[in-house]
Protein backbone atom coordinates (compact mmCIF):
# COMPACT_ATOMS: atom_id res chain seq x y z
CA UNK A 1 0.00 0.00 0.00
CA UNK A 2 0.80 3.68 -0.25
CA UNK A 3 0.97 5.50 3.09
CA UNK A 4 2.15 8.34 4.60
CA UNK A 5 3.33 8.88 8.11
CA UNK A 6 3.03 12.59 9.83
CA UNK A 7 5.30 12.65 12.62
CA UNK A 8 8.70 10.33 13.61
CA UNK A 9 8.33 10.69 16.97
CA UNK A 10 8.52 7.08 19.38
CA UNK A 11 5.46 5.68 18.02
CA UNK A 12 5.86 7.27 14.24
CA UNK A 13 9.99 6.01 14.07
CA UNK A 14 8.94 3.01 14.59
CA UNK A 15 6.23 2.66 12.58
CA UNK A 16 8.00 4.34 9.73
CA UNK A 17 10.57 1.55 9.94
CA UNK A 18 8.15 -1.81 10.46
CA UNK A 19 5.97 -0.62 7.49
CA UNK A 20 8.61 0.10 4.69
CA UNK A 21 10.18 -3.26 5.74
CA UNK A 22 6.72 -5.22 5.15
CA UNK A 23 6.85 -4.05 1.65
CA UNK A 24 4.79 -0.88 1.81
CA UNK A 25 5.52 2.28 0.36
CA UNK A 26 6.02 4.58 2.96
CA UNK A 27 6.79 8.34 3.06
CA UNK A 28 7.49 10.04 6.09
CA UNK A 29 7.03 13.54 7.35
CA UNK A 30 7.22 15.66 10.35
CA UNK A 31 6.77 19.45 11.13
CA UNK A 32 10.68 20.36 11.13
CA UNK A 33 10.70 19.45 7.54
CA UNK A 34 12.29 15.89 5.49
CA UNK A 35 16.08 16.97 6.60
CA UNK A 36 15.53 16.44 9.70
CA UNK A 37 14.77 12.67 9.53
CA UNK A 38 17.52 10.45 10.16
CA UNK A 39 18.78 8.13 7.70
CA UNK A 40 18.23 5.10 10.46
CA UNK A 41 14.50 5.90 9.90
CA UNK A 42 14.65 5.57 6.78
CA UNK A 43 16.55 2.76 6.64
CA UNK A 44 14.36 0.37 5.69
CA UNK A 45 13.20 1.86 2.13
CA UNK A 46 10.99 5.32 3.38
CA UNK A 47 11.40 8.38 2.13
CA UNK A 48 11.11 11.46 3.61
CA UNK A 49 8.86 14.54 2.20
CA UNK A 50 6.96 17.24 3.05
CA UNK A 51 3.97 17.06 5.40
CA UNK A 52 1.37 18.16 2.04
CA UNK A 53 3.51 15.59 0.03
CA UNK A 54 2.99 12.88 2.72
CA UNK A 55 -0.69 13.07 2.03
CA UNK A 56 -0.72 13.15 -1.76
CA UNK A 57 -1.73 9.88 -3.70
CA UNK A 58 -1.28 7.65 -0.39
CA UNK A 59 -4.08 4.76 0.38
CA UNK A 60 -3.20 5.68 4.00
CA UNK A 61 -2.33 8.27 6.19
CA UNK A 62 -0.80 7.92 9.90
CA UNK A 63 -1.12 10.85 11.87
CA UNK A 64 1.61 9.68 14.69
CA UNK A 65 2.13 13.61 16.20
CA UNK A 66 0.03 14.78 19.71
CA UNK A 67 -3.18 15.02 19.88
CA UNK A 68 -3.06 18.77 20.51
CA UNK A 69 -1.44 19.57 16.87
CA UNK A 70 -4.14 17.24 15.23
CA UNK A 71 -6.32 20.75 14.55
CA UNK A 72 -3.28 21.98 12.89
CA UNK A 73 -3.17 19.32 10.14
CA UNK A 74 -6.96 19.34 9.54
CA UNK A 75 -6.95 21.41 6.33
CA UNK A 76 -4.23 18.79 4.66
CA UNK A 77 -6.61 15.95 5.96
CA UNK A 78 -9.57 17.55 4.29
CA UNK A 79 -8.22 17.32 1.02
CA UNK A 80 -7.41 13.78 1.03
CA UNK A 81 -10.14 11.29 -0.74
CA UNK A 82 -12.82 10.32 1.05
CA UNK A 83 -11.94 7.01 0.01
CA UNK A 84 -8.52 7.48 2.17
CA UNK A 85 -8.12 5.61 5.47
CA UNK A 86 -6.79 7.82 8.26
CA UNK A 87 -5.36 6.50 11.39
CA UNK A 88 -4.62 8.39 14.61
CA UNK A 89 -2.00 7.19 17.21
CA UNK A 90 -2.79 9.98 19.65
CA UNK A 91 -3.72 10.09 22.87
CA UNK A 92 -4.94 13.00 25.48
CA UNK A 93 -2.95 13.56 28.54
CA UNK A 94 -4.09 16.70 30.68
CA UNK A 95 -0.29 17.14 31.80
CA UNK A 96 1.48 17.42 28.87
CA UNK A 97 -1.54 18.93 26.08
CA UNK A 98 -3.56 21.90 26.38
CA UNK A 99 -7.03 21.20 27.98
CA UNK A 100 -9.47 19.98 25.58
CA UNK A 101 -13.19 20.83 27.30
CA UNK A 102 -15.17 18.26 25.24
CA UNK A 103 -12.73 15.54 26.20
CA UNK A 104 -12.70 16.51 29.88
CA UNK A 105 -16.50 16.86 29.83
CA UNK A 106 -16.57 13.00 28.49
CA UNK A 107 -16.19 13.02 24.74
CA UNK A 108 -14.65 9.95 23.50
CA UNK A 109 -10.70 11.12 22.44
CA UNK A 110 -11.39 9.48 18.59
CA UNK A 111 -14.43 11.12 18.13
CA UNK A 112 -13.22 14.58 18.94
CA UNK A 113 -10.26 13.87 16.59
CA UNK A 114 -12.62 13.03 13.87
CA UNK A 115 -15.03 16.12 14.65
CA UNK A 116 -11.08 18.21 14.24
CA UNK A 117 -9.92 16.17 10.95
CA UNK A 118 -13.48 16.57 9.37
CA UNK A 119 -13.06 12.59 8.35
CA UNK A 120 -13.44 9.21 9.41
CA UNK A 121 -10.25 7.84 11.21
CA UNK A 122 -9.42 4.83 12.61
CA UNK A 123 -7.70 4.20 16.19
CA UNK A 124 -4.76 2.64 16.49
CA UNK A 125 -1.42 1.81 17.85
CA UNK A 126 -2.04 4.06 20.71
CA UNK A 127 -2.32 1.21 23.19
CA UNK A 128 1.18 -0.13 23.36
CA UNK A 129 4.54 2.68 24.99
CA UNK A 130 7.17 2.63 22.37
CA UNK A 131 9.67 0.83 23.78
CA UNK A 132 7.44 -2.66 23.17
CA UNK A 133 6.42 -1.07 19.88
CA UNK A 134 9.85 -0.58 19.05
CA UNK A 135 11.49 -4.58 20.90
CA UNK A 136 8.91 -6.49 21.24
CA UNK A 137 7.10 -7.47 17.67
CA UNK A 138 7.05 -11.46 17.00
CA UNK A 139 5.94 -13.36 13.86
CA UNK A 140 2.30 -14.57 13.47
CA UNK A 141 1.27 -17.72 15.39
CA UNK A 142 3.86 -16.82 18.55
CA UNK A 143 1.11 -17.74 21.10
CA UNK A 144 3.45 -14.66 23.18
CA UNK A 145 2.70 -12.32 20.03
CA UNK A 146 0.93 -8.87 21.73
CA UNK A 147 -2.20 -7.78 20.41
CA UNK A 148 -2.83 -4.17 19.68
CA UNK A 149 -6.90 -2.84 19.99
CA UNK A 150 -8.31 -1.19 16.46
CA UNK A 151 -10.85 0.89 16.75
CA UNK A 152 -13.12 2.50 13.47
CA UNK A 153 -16.59 3.60 12.23
CA UNK A 154 -16.15 2.16 8.56
CA UNK A 155 -15.70 -1.67 8.60
CA UNK A 156 -13.53 -1.15 5.22
CA UNK A 157 -11.34 1.41 7.32
CA UNK A 158 -11.21 -0.99 10.62
CA UNK A 159 -9.66 -4.12 7.99
CA UNK A 160 -6.94 -1.72 6.64
CA UNK A 161 -5.78 -1.01 10.27
CA UNK A 162 -5.76 -4.16 11.12
CA UNK A 163 -3.89 -5.64 8.72
CA UNK A 164 -1.30 -2.82 9.18
CA UNK A 165 -1.29 -3.56 12.67
CA UNK A 166 -0.36 -7.24 11.63
CA UNK A 167 2.22 -6.13 9.48
CA UNK A 168 3.97 -4.41 12.18
CA UNK A 169 4.42 -7.41 14.18
CA UNK A 170 1.34 -7.55 16.82
CA UNK A 171 -1.86 -9.11 16.75
CA UNK A 172 -4.65 -6.94 15.47
CA UNK A 173 -7.82 -6.98 18.03
CA UNK A 174 -11.55 -5.28 16.51
CA UNK A 175 -11.98 -3.23 19.39
CA UNK A 176 -15.50 -1.77 17.34
CA UNK A 177 -16.47 1.52 16.81
CA UNK A 178 -15.12 4.53 17.50
CA UNK A 179 -17.87 5.32 20.38
CA UNK A 180 -16.10 2.42 22.24
CA UNK A 181 -13.21 3.24 21.67
CA UNK A 182 -12.36 4.99 25.20
CA UNK A 183 -11.61 1.22 26.23
CA UNK A 184 -8.44 1.76 24.74
CA UNK A 185 -7.89 5.44 25.97
CA UNK A 186 -4.87 5.52 28.73
CA UNK A 187 -6.08 4.31 32.40
CA UNK A 188 -7.97 1.35 30.24
CA UNK A 189 -6.56 -2.02 30.93
CA UNK A 190 -5.80 -3.16 27.38
CA UNK A 191 -3.86 0.21 27.54
CA UNK A 192 0.02 -0.39 27.21
CA UNK A 193 -0.37 -3.72 29.41
CA UNK A 194 1.05 -6.51 26.29
CA UNK A 195 -1.73 -8.55 26.43
CA UNK A 196 -1.76 -11.10 24.18
CA UNK A 197 -5.16 -12.14 21.94
CA UNK A 198 -6.40 -14.38 24.24
CA UNK A 199 -6.27 -11.88 27.32
CA UNK A 200 -7.65 -8.79 25.17
CA UNK A 201 -10.94 -9.65 25.35
CA UNK A 202 -11.86 -9.89 28.69
CA UNK A 203 -9.61 -6.75 29.86
CA UNK A 204 -11.28 -4.98 26.93
CA UNK A 205 -14.80 -5.70 28.57
CA UNK A 206 -14.08 -4.90 32.10
CA UNK A 207 -12.70 -1.08 30.98
CA UNK A 208 -14.35 1.26 33.80
CA UNK A 209 -15.01 4.31 31.96
CA UNK A 210 -15.03 6.92 35.08
CA UNK A 211 -12.21 5.27 36.72
CA UNK A 212 -9.84 5.77 33.23
CA UNK A 213 -8.86 9.38 34.62
CA UNK A 214 -7.08 8.82 37.77
CA UNK A 215 -5.63 5.53 36.99
CA UNK A 216 -4.04 7.18 33.85
CA UNK A 217 -2.97 10.16 35.93
CA UNK A 218 -1.58 7.67 38.58
CA UNK A 219 0.63 6.33 35.79
CA UNK A 220 1.90 9.04 34.63
CA UNK A 221 3.10 10.19 38.33
CA UNK A 222 4.72 6.71 38.54
CA UNK A 223 6.46 6.92 35.22
CA UNK A 224 7.76 10.54 35.71
CA UNK A 225 8.73 10.05 39.33
CA UNK A 226 11.23 6.87 37.51
CA UNK A 227 12.39 9.05 34.38
CA UNK A 228 12.20 12.69 35.94
CA UNK A 229 11.60 15.15 32.95
CA UNK A 230 8.49 14.27 31.47
CA UNK A 231 9.02 13.37 27.81
CA UNK A 232 11.75 10.25 28.07
CA UNK A 233 9.68 7.14 27.68
CA UNK A 234 10.27 4.66 29.92
CA UNK A 235 11.32 0.76 29.08
CA UNK A 236 8.95 -1.73 28.63
CA UNK A 237 9.48 -3.95 31.70
CA UNK A 238 8.63 -0.92 33.71
CA UNK A 239 5.86 0.84 31.82
CA UNK A 240 3.98 -3.06 31.49
CA UNK A 241 4.99 -3.53 35.23
CA UNK A 242 3.08 -0.28 36.34
CA UNK A 243 0.00 -0.63 34.45
CA UNK A 244 -0.68 -3.43 35.14
CA UNK A 245 -1.19 -3.25 38.66
CA UNK A 246 -3.03 0.28 37.93
CA UNK A 247 -5.15 -0.43 34.96
CA UNK A 248 -5.82 -4.34 35.24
Amino acid sequence: MKIGILGTGHIGKTLVRKLSAAGHEVKAANSRGPHTIGADVLSSGARAVSTAEAVANVDVVILSIPLSRLPDVAALIRNVSAETVVIDTSNYYPHRDPRVEAIEAGQVESLWVAEQLGHPIVKAWNAIGSDSFANRGKPAGNPDRIAIPVAADRDADRKVGMALVEDTGFDAFDSGTLQESWRQQPGAPCYCTDLTLEQMPAAHASADRIRLPKRRDLSVAAVKEKVGDGTTNPDAEYLVRVNRALFL
